[in-house]
């Protein structure tokens, strides 16, 4: 199974009693998502799963795709690195997933899956980490096939 993770673009920072949800993208941030999302249309396999955070940021980085994408709750931000996990389907889904949505989740599940400390992976706004599931000699093994952001597509 592959599983790309795209945390969104740049957004604005919340003004005073403005919803956290509603935070729109900046202009560098609909440009990260416009220029991540021309690589990403190139690379993603046939029958990907696209799912998205309910965020209107994430919700702008993922249009730029233009492809279909379902929301869910559980990519919210908040959301627990086994939230994202089971409405990803990881390991076992027999298609690939996109899954759009926020830090410190995103990051924590790379660190889970990885094996590595959960602090240990920050990942940048508008970045996209693809990771493969595997089974080598009986055992499961996550991959690590590309990392990239916008600024250096």
């Amino acid at each position: 199974m592959d599983l790309i993770i795209w945390r969104h673009a740049e957004a604005h920072e919340a003004e005073p009693g403005e919803e956290d949800m509603l935070r729109a993208l900046t202009q560098r941030g609909r440009k990260q998502a416009d220029r991540m999302s021309v690589w990403l249309d190139s690379q993603l396999p046939e029958g990907t799963r696209i799912l998205c955070s309910p965020a209107v940021r994430a919700e702008q980085t993922v249009r730029a795709l233009k492809r279909k994408y379902k929301i869910r709750d559980a990519l919210s931000p908040g959301a627990s690195v086994q939230d994202i996990l089971e409405t990803s389907g990881w390991p076992n889904a027999k298609y690939p997933v996109l899954l759009v949505g926020h830090q410190p989740a995103l990051g924590g599940v790379v660190a889970q899956l990885l094996r590595m400390p959960e602090e240990a992976c920050a990942i940048r706004k508008g970045a996209v980490w693809w990771l493969r599931h595997r089974s080598r000699e009986g055992q499961g093994q996550t991959v690590l096939m590309s990392v990239t952001c916008a600024e250096k597509l």
